[in-house]
């Protein structure tokens, strides 16, 4: 009889609204929503912040490089000053050493590209928090659910499927959402890191021509 019940209901729970549906997430979507817009803004800003760190200025490294092997530094550093990248910031530094042992050259860039990656990782760390607190708050919820169940049963003293199904919707609803925030902060996370590691990768090719030129001159 309790199963015909629930049956019979399905029809109406069918055309809930996404906002009623929500809204039997309790209150623990509040965080959850707010950890959402976060992640997406941060997602965005620093995309936009290390693409401009790790823009591609190709005529300025070809000039720089052409004149480095000519032995015109003075040229060199003008044409570093035009660009606007981490690159030019960090042969900017290294070419005020140029003169001073090898060490202390390799020493200059890798400090300087420090300081451009320390930049580009800035802030980037939040989202390695919100994915991980985004999923527990789901599961606070879940467990908040759990909680709802068991008291609307004590209180009643009938196990019915109308009892459990209104607790499992904030049960459900938040652990699914925790987990999709949890997933896009994450996600963000690791792509945003991967972009930064590929970028070092390429100053480190760019460092080894570097040496390598002021070597020959």
């Amino acid at each position: 009889m309790i199963l015909q019940i629930g049956i019979q209901n399905s029809p109406a729970a069918a055309n809930i609204s996404g906002i009623d549906l929500l809204l039997n997430g309790g209150w623990i979507l509040v965080p959850i929503g707010i950890l959402s817009l976060l992640s997406c803004y941060l997602i965005i800003v620093k995309y936009i912040e290390i693409r401009r760190y790790t823009k591609a200025e190709p005529n300025i490294i070809t000039a720089f490089h052409t004149y480095l092997k000519k032995g015109d530094l003075a040229q060199a550093v003008a044409t570093l000053q035009a660009g606007n990248s981490s690159y030019s910031r960090i042969f900017f530094h290294a070419t005020k050493n140029i003169g001073r042992p090898i060490r202390e050259v390799e020493s200059s860039i890798e400090s300087a590209a420090q300081i451009e990656m320390n930049k580009m990782n800035k802030d980037l760390h939040y989202l390695g928090l919100f994915a991980g607190i985004a999923p527990m708050l789901g599961f606070i919820g879940t467990i908040a659910g759990v909680i709802k169940i068991f008291y609307s049963i004590s209180l009643a003293d009938n196990i019915s499927i109308g009892i459990i199904s209104g607790g499992l919707y904030q049960k459900m609803i938040s652990s699914g959402l925790g987990l999709i925030v949890g997933v896009i902060a994450y996600t963000g996370y690791h792509m945003l890191s991967i972009m930064i590691d590929k970028y070092m990768n390429r100053i480190e090719e760019e460092a080894f021509d570097f040496i390598n030129i002021i070597e020959q001159n």
